[in-house]
């Protein structure tokens, strides 16, 4: 199994959950606490050893660019102000042999579209995706993608991160489908397929996707192999089961070690920062002084 070193970061959403707030700013720039969503999300990649980041963009998103981006004229005002915490804490926001690179989605038709985009660049190489939406606090020293990474490496299959959820709310998610009856305590999952938002009558599982991929080089011919579906859009799951389906490739459930925070809705951003707030040493005091009155 080759090292997966690529993670491909779909950016190109309108984020309309988040309006007006988004209008004019991408949702991914929203800040938790001090650092916006994407850099969480970013930084999360480079504790996983990821080389190469691909952000899948279109118009408007620029800011997303310059934000990983040197800004010659704002470290030089903090230089000569003496903001030198300031000034490293933008100055090491990835490493320097981190490679990022932008490719445009000319329309949206879909996650699995959107990866496609990439195709020139990933070659063939298995890759992780990342969605930026769902920000992950661990609840561990080691993450749950590097879990992913090690488990993929393990039993060589590819890996699909994945939490518990009420039965009643399954129609809300993509859900998996296991290929055996899940033991008490099983971390790691063999899947027979996903479905896209069972209603709970129909339901193979009550274990939930979480926006966190690893992918075989394979995805993208069984990406332009699949029909859209609703909306007109190309689902990544639809794709993912004809690479099972069809005994292609190999994958399993991750049962996530983290809390999960739906960043693109109002509560999950609002829960993610009063989380991070409780965890900061600075604004922990504060928040729970708040959180009394």
């Amino acid at each position: 199994m080759k090292k997966i070193k690529k993670a491909i970061i779909p950016v190109a959403g309108l984020g309309t959950r988040m309006l007006p707030a988004t209008k004019a700013i991408p949702k991914e720039l929203l800040p938790i606490i001090d650092k916006p969503l994407i850099q969480y999300v970013v930084e999360e990649a480079i504790a996983a050893d990821i080389q190469e980041i691909v952000f899948i963009t279109r118009s408007g998103k620029e800011a997303i660019e310059n934000h990983f981006d040197v800004n010659f004229e704002l470290e030089k005002t903090l230089k000569n102000t003496g903001k030198s915490k300031i000034l490293k804490s933008i100055k090491n926001i990835i490493p320097k042999n981190l490679i990022i690179t932008s490719v445009r989605q000319e329309n949206p038709k879909g996650l699995g579209d959107a990866i496609l985009c990439a195709e020139h660049i990933v070659k063939n190489e298995p890759f992780a995706v990342l969605l930026p939406d769902e920000i992950l606090m661990s609840n561990s020293k080691k993450s749950d993608l590097s879990v992913m990474l090690s488990q993929y490496v393990k039993t060589k299959s590819y890996q699909i991160l994945v939490e518990k959820v009420s039965k009643k709310n399954v129609e809300n998610y993509g859900i998996i489908s296991p290929r055996n009856p899940i033991k008490k305590g099983e971390k790691t999952i063999p899947l027979k397929g996903l479905i896209e938002k069972p209603s709970p009558s129909k339901s193979p599982s009550n274990i939930r996707i979480i926006g966190r991929y690893l992918l075989p080089p394979e995805i993208m011919d069984s990406i332009k192999s699949t029909n859209p579906g609703k909306n007109k859009e190309i689902q990544l799951t639809d794709a993912i089961n004809n690479l099972i389906f069809n005994e292609e490739s190999k994958f399993n459930a991750v049962i996530s070690n983290s809390q999960i925070f739906d960043c693109g809705s109002k509560e999950g951003f609002l829960n993610a920062n009063i989380a991070f707030s409780l965890k900061d040493k600075d604004l922990k005091n504060i928040i729970r002084r708040r959180l009394k009155k």
